[in-house]
């Protein structure tokens, strides 16, 4: 962006009058009229007048009183801009608005801010503007866009268990257990006990822009970047603003975000709430229904505040903290779970050019997940009461992380993290409807790493990063304990052997630049995976599959690199990545089927030997003008299971929940009262167990969004998921449930404030 005069103005002077009167025009690169950009006029950080350009692009305001004044344009489909106005320039000024960027300028996933031109790091980032303009209305169905990111069992935070909502990149698997780590502000959103992932605990409103780096990072995350890293980073307040999103939908869906902040003297604070309820569906194919058969319903309720406080001109103290309830219905009367969660966080950032850049927080939470497991019989006529459990879990964890430039062409990072979690699994048994014993089973876990990375520019066109990072966790007071009610039998205690594990995560990748437009990509890495408590202690039953814990479950190890190209238009409206990728998890965590009957399959978590994904990636993206965009990103992963001495009949099958081929496009159409965007996503078929029985037909759907904005700060939207009503298959427990009909919903969301 730049700002030129148009004519020499005429300034009046405080002496002969009380305002300036401030006018000008806004255009883009070609000289083209702008109309309907927004225009604010800033003085000591506060907008002191806000205005929207005409038919033919031009603005006028008055200012009152002289001043340094700052002026802060934006408009669709262009990159926003902000500048200081010369105090003899302003009576008419020209605005030129730069396109809005097919790739994007930094990543902060990598943990330091780079260029995407100057890194191997395959990062897919979505803003406000992207999140706000799909029909998805939880975050995990709006980061489906991305070919790849995959759930548990296909199954989504709307109406499926909280359990399921472990997230999968790359073909690395999908299970209970998260193998990607998503992060909120730097704080992990990972439950700590089962690695799941409460995907509503971060209000829409509130989000600034996700970042998604594919691929090993152990390097710099530890244990559960193994497939990736979710980087959500929030809102910060540093304006007075409000914003607020409210919709209601089929299946009685009403949901509401909202986002507030202000500052004053230096002091910043926000409050960011969110609350979603939905009677949801009944997930069994009306085929194979009985009378219990209930729909899948869920209500949730989350409040996040932040307090900042600037201290001089380079440190910054902040705090946070969160409270979240949640409550589902799981498809049948007697299947239902209850989850409530507090956490705190504060830390303390600095920046100076004779240090760098020094962040250190804490964090910790406590919560409580309640889960009532039954019995169906096959006719789908009756269930019986099989299992009640309560899982309370408690987290504390540390982490500092210093940055700093060095010379002209070297960034070093280096940092320490720890981590403590507590968690158990107190559970009441039941045969035939009646209780029969109390059954225990828990432990603790602590965590210790640190890291170092060191970014190198050699020249103009080669760009290295060479990174390393070692870990030590120690599983210890591990112990199992069953109780009868009505026998007399004592109660029966195993103790776990304390256990303990080192994993050592390198990872080089390099960038060479032939231009500003194409550059080539590679890198290696290592990645690691500790097992969670969930899956060491904690057994589930989920339809007529019981799945059995294993105290001896050890780490899963990733070896893994890609290679790959990254084009960019001479005009910047066109951007193309293509990556070859290949992973290797030795002992990877695995649901084992033991037993086969006709009313009840039993699993157990195991190590199989090996397993292998590779695959390519592609991924594009277009301007094709002002008001058009299309994206899309295709993914193909060939992923086996190589070695299993225990069980050879497994090797050369699928891995599970892996299909291997995804696609997905983006289309969105924008001027300046009328958004229009299309999400589209295609997947093969895919297998719901280690044998390859179950298999999950391949499947198509649409999402659908339009808004219409009534004023600068008022817009009226409806959204629409799976426009086509595809009754796509999600699971097979053996019985087959569905994935979510059609849902509409209108609403309007409002904007007050500097956005």
């Amino acid at each position: 962006m730049f700002v030129a005069p148009l004519f020499s103005p005429t300034v009046a002077t405080s002496q002969q009058v009380d305002s300036i009167h401030i006018c000008g025009t806004v255009v883009d690169t070609d000289g083209a009229l702008i109309e309907g950009a927004n225009v604010s006029l800033i003085r000591d950080k506060r907008v002191v007048a806000s205005t929207e350009t005409n038919a033919e692009g031009k603005f006028e305001c008055a200012i009152p009183g002289p001043g340094t004044l700052s002026i802060a344009v934006t408009s669709a489909g262009f990159r926003p801009t902000e500048s200081i106005l010369d105090p003899s320039t302003l009576s008419s000024v020209r605005v030129v608005l730069l396109p809005q960027s097919v790739a994007a300028e930094v990543t902060i996933a990598a943990r330091t801010t780079t260029s995407l031109s100057e890194t191997a790091a395959s990062v897919v980032q979505l803003d406000s503007h992207e999140l706000n303009t799909t029909a998805a209305i939880t975050l995990d169905d709006a980061l489906r866009q991305i070919a790849g990111f995959s759930l548990f069992r296909r199954s989504g935070s709307r109406t499926a268990n909280p359990t399921s909502q472990g997230v999968s990149l790359r073909g690395t698997g999908a299970s209970g257990a998260s193998r990607a780590l998503v992060l909120a502000d730097g704080i992990p959103l990972n439950d700590p006990f089962g690695g799941w992932v409460y995907w509503d605990r971060v209000p829409r409103e509130s989000i600034s822009q996700i970042e998604v780096l594919l691929g090993g990072a152990s390097h710099l995350y530890g244990s559960g970047a193994l497939g990736g890293v979710i980087d959500v980073e929030t809102k910060k307040p540093s304006t007075s603003t409000l914003s607020l999103s409210a919709s209601y939908g089929n299946e009685t869906t009403p949901n509401a975000s909202l986002f507030a902040s202000g500052t004053t003297n230096g002091w910043g604070g926000s409050l960011a709430a969110e609350t979603f309820h939905t009677d949801g569906y009944i997930l069994v194919p009306e085929s194979q229904r009985g009378s219990v058969d209930t729909r899948a319903g869920t209500r949730d309720t989350v409040i996040n505040l932040r307090g900042e406080k600037k201290v001089g001109e380079y440190l910054r103290l902040f705090g946070t903290t969160s409270f979240f309830g949640e409550a589902r219905e799981n498809g049948t009367p007697l299947q239902t779970n209850r989850t409530h969660l507090r956490q705190f966080g504060f830390g303390i950032s600095a920046q100076a050019v004779e240090i760098g850049s020094v962040t250190a927080r804490a964090y910790g939470g406590t919560q409580v997940y309640d889960q009532n497991f039954s019995a169906i019989s096959t006719d789908r006529n009756s269930e019986t009461l099989t299992r009640v459990q309560r899982v309370p879990a408690q987290v504390f964890g540390l982490s500092s992380q210093w940055s700093k430039l060095v010379g002209r062409h070297q960034t070093l990072v280096a940092g320490l993290e720890g981590r403590e979690v507590r968690g158990a699994s107190d559970e009441i048994a039941y045969v035939n409807g009646r209780a029969t014993s109390f059954i225990g089973a828990g432990g603790k876990e602590r965590t210790a790493g640190g890291y170092f990375e060191d970014l190198i520019q050699i020249g103009s066109s080669l760009f290295l990063n060479l990174g390393v990072r070692e870990d030590h966790w120690r599983n210890f007071s591990g112990a199992s304990a069953s109780r009868p009610i009505t026998a007399a039998n004592p109660t029966n205690v195993t103790q776990f052997a304390d256990r303990t594990e080192n994993a050592f995560s390198p990872h080089g990748s390099l960038v060479y630049r032939f231009n500003d437009r194409v550059s080539l990509m590679a890198a290696m890495s290592r990645a690691f995976r500790a097992p969670t408590q969930n899956e060491l202690y904690r057994s589930f039953r989920v339809g007529n599959v019981l799945t059995l814990a294993n105290e001896n479950l050890k780490a899963e190890r990733l070896t893994g690199g890609e290679a790959g190209l990254r084009f960019g238009s001479a005009t910047d409206k066109l951007s193309v990545r293509g990556n070859f990728f290949w992973n290797d998890i030795t002992r990877p965590l695995a649901n084992v089927t033991l037993t086969t009957t006709p009313a009840l399959v039993t699993r157990q978590r195991q190590n199989l030997g090996s397993t292998r994904s590779l695959g390519v990636e592609l991924e594009a993206e277009t301007r094709l003008n002002r008001n058009w965009s299309v994206s899309s990103s295709y993914l193909f992963a060939h992923a086996t299971v190589i070695e299993f001495p225990a069980n050879t009949s497994l090797e050369g099958l699928w891995i599970p929940q892996v299909p291997r081929q995804q696609f997905t496009f983006q289309t969105r159409y924008e001027q300046r009262l009328i958004t229009i965007s299309l999400q589209g996503r295609a997947s093969s078929s895919q297998f719901d167990d280690d044998q390859n029985q179950f298999r999950l037909n391949s499947y198509f759907t649409l999402d659908a969004y339009v808004s219409h904005k009534l004023t600068t700060r008022f817009e009226i939207f409806a959204a629409f998921e799976n426009v086509f009503d595809q009754r796509y298959e999600v699971g097979k427990t053996p019985v087959t449930t569905l994935g979510p009909p059609i849902l509409s919903r209108a609403g309007l969301r409002i904007q007050l404030g500097k956005r």
